[in-house]
């Protein structure tokens, strides 16, 4: 569909051919795509605590630069975001500094420390989107359980970083060739199909909504697809890195390679690829794990996991998904944008009339040289520096007003 879109204050006025509204000011978007702004479910922005990685400021930043225009920030900041008095800080802070939406996921627990409900409903109130214990996963089946049937009072989705740590303890890289290849400590895929398989249960016995961050196996992909299909309300999102690299790019012992969970066999990748053309994947996260660089120089098993994705997930999705005729350009909306708002009941994704002005405009043909050097994360642990790829982000509008503008960095 070809058609001008017309904005006033922070609201789409119109989608029409040939509009035309006397002294308006105009962004020539001809022959490149306008879609609803991009949503990631998952990212750390690391800010109250770790200044040094990333801030709310310099996050959100990187979030536009990357066609971004909201982010949900996950709760393992120092403090921890357990509380409504945490909550409201990272609001504030995003208000008064955040030039995209930046919407707070509370903890699960305590301290995020598997033992004590947290202050959720405390939490709702000050402005949470969504639980999580993401980085601490809940080992305690009955507390999950108990978190699932609070959650639902306030109809907020309880997002699950699935890993047996009994499983995992100690390991570094995806259990198999590699792994023994390289000496190093595997992270076997039970770690993550075990809390995979439970929470689907927990979820069929509560009725509540549980969502799988970062799903990484073929296995787990499975039994995701199997609940939906038994109408459980279970969802799950899939990173960048993880359709994109397999568990090989580990013998460089770069340990930008390193994530968790961590990057899996060709057959995962395979699986996962699959899983996002039939729709059993329901959004496109980042997973942005900022790191300063002197942390992730240290040897392999000794480096914090994580990388940062928010300035190459728009690219690498249309490079490795669109352009390769995997996926169409209204399914590739889907992941970043309308599947995100869906699954986390956002009042964004869209543009109707009347709907807020979040809208990313990107060219599905621009070259882009992943720079780490002029990202505007803090931080520059990504993979893919050098990197040349096919399609990405020209302009992020959020509530009306223009944030990011890559002719304006040119």
């Amino acid at each position: 569909m070809q058609a001008d879109v017309l904005i006033q204050d922070d609201r789409i006025a119109a989608v029409l051919p040939d509009i035309y509204v006397e002294d308006a000011v105009i962004f020539d978007a001809t022959g490149l795509v306008v879609a609803p702004g991009l949503i990631d479910l998952h990212v750390h922005l690391r800010e109250p605590g770790r200044e040094d990685k990333e801030t709310i400021a310099t996050g959100a930043a990187a979030a536009a630069a990357g066609g971004f225009t909201t982010v949900c920030c996950m709760p393992n900041t120092q403090p921890v975001n357990d509380n409504a008095t945490v909550t409201r800080y990272i609001v504030e802070r995003a208000r008064d500094s955040a030039i995209v939406n930046v919407l707070p996921i509370g903890a699960i627990t305590r301290e995020s420390k598997g033992e004590q409900l947290a202050e959720i409903g405390e939490m709702y109130q000050a402005g949470i989107v969504a639980i999580s214990d993401d980085g601490h996963p809940v080992p305690n089946a009955m507390v999950m359980r108990r978190a699932m049937q609070y959650a639902m009072s306030f109809n907020l989705p309880v997002v699950d970083h699935c890993e047996c740590k009994h499983i995992s303890a100690g390991g570094v890289v995806n259990e198999g060739f590699y792994s023994t290849l390289l000496g190093l400590k595997g992270i076997s895929h039970l770690a993550e199909e075990l809390d995979v398989q439970r929470d689907i249960l927990l979820a069929e016995a509560t009725g509540a909504h549980v969502h799988i961050a970062h799903l990484s196996t073929a296995r787990a992909l499975q039994m995701v697809r199997e609940a939906k299909s038994r109408g459980i309300r279970v969802t799950c999102e899939v990173t960048p890195h993880h359709f994109t690299l397999t568990d090989a790019a580990v013998e460089t012992f770069d340990t930008n390679t390193k994530m968790n969970p961590p990057l899996r066999s060709a057959a995962d990748v395979e699986a996962i690829i699959e899983g996002i053309v039939d729709g059993t994947v329901d959004a496109i996260a980042t997973d942005h794990a900022p790191h300063h660089a002197d942390e992730k120089a240290l040897e392999y098993d000794k480096a914090p996991f994580g990388i940062i994705g928010l300035e190459t997930a728009l690219s690498l999705s249309l490079d490795r998904l669109y352009h390769t005729g995997k996926i169409s350009l209204l399914r590739l909306v889907e992941l970043l944008s309308t599947g995100p708002a869906r699954v986390f009941n956002l009042k964004r994704g869209s543009l109707e009339v009347g709907a807020i002005a979040d809208v990313s405009i990107f060219d599905l043909n621009k070259v882009v040289r992943v720079d780490p050097t002029k990202f505007r994360s803090k931080s520059r642990n990504t993979p893919f520096a050098g990197y040349v790829l096919r399609g990405g982000p020209v302009a992020t509008i959020v509530a009306g007003r223009v944030v990011y503008n890559c002719k304006e960095e040119e």
